[in-house]
């Protein structure tokens, strides 16, 4: 038997056990696919090491995606105890990533300034996805009462964070295809996590034939801030912003 939320919302449903971690299992090959291939070449080539912070902050995020692993598999198996007790320490990693996230930006955007890899205007995305990721995990914290608004706005916040996986293997072939501009960029950068985003929300009206208050509103917070970022991007006047944030 279902067991429902005053909005009417169903709390579980039997595809959950396989559909939820089948879920971060997409969200682990995005973010390899984005991020391994480079992170090879850059040792195959015997590049410079990457500065500190950005040592610091892959630790954290791997750490935050292992933990949210761990946290699934943890429901998945019905340990609702342990999972509560843990939970904390995942606010605590997700308050770290919000700080590190975009200090890690401008030291990247600082040491590859001037070069191909440099895009001083690219702040506009991680900064935002700082914010919008900031607000999503904390409302999931604060929710974590109601099982179904909290699960669904920590996995959105995570979702919306599979654009730095996304970007790294989709970007180049969809702007050769798509070519400049607001609404290319949007497409390229943030297509393939809207789509997962749009996927769970799909997945709760074949299961539920309703989408949860809570998803509703973390899926508009974030493909609102995709939005914004990516006509910041555009924006002519936030490049000399985004210079002046690197000091130049």
């Amino acid at each position: 038997m279902l067991l429902n939320t005053p909005t009417g919302f169903a709390q579980r449903h039997s595809w959950d056990r396989n559909f939820f971690p089948f879920l971060v299992a997409v969200i682990w090959v995005v973010i390899m696919l984005g991020f391994v291939p480079g992170i090879m070449r850059h040792v195959a080539r015997h590049e410079p090491d990457y500065p500190l912070i950005i040592h610091i902050h892959a630790v954290a995020f791997v750490g935050f995606l292992v933990l949210l692993s761990v946290q699934v598999a943890l429901i998945r198996g019905r340990r609702y105890v342990v999972h509560r007790k843990i939970g904390a320490f995942g606010g605590a990693l997700a308050l770290a990533m919000v700080v590190l996230g975009p200090w890690a930006a401008i030291v990247s955007e600082q040491v590859h300034f001037g070069t191909k890899l440099g895009d001083p205007p690219f702040l506009s995305v991680e900064f935002i996805e700082m914010i919008v990721f900031a607000i999503q995990a904390g409302l999931a914290i604060w929710l974590k009462g109601d099982a179904a608004a909290h699960k669904r706005l920590m996995l959105l916040a995570t979702l919306f964070l599979t654009t730095a996986g996304f970007g790294r293997w989709l970007a180049d072939p969809l702007q050769a295809l798509l070519g400049d501009g607001f609404l290319p960029f949007l497409a390229e950068f943030f297509g393939g996590t809207i789509f997962l985003v749009v996927g769970l929300g799909t997945y709760d009206i074949i299961t539920r034939h309703r989408l949860h208050p809570a998803y509703v509103a973390g899926a508009s917070l974030g493909i609102a801030g995709d939005v914004f970022a990516a006509w910041l991007y555009v924006y002519p006047a936030w490049k000399a912003v985004s210079l002046r944030i690197i000091g130049h």
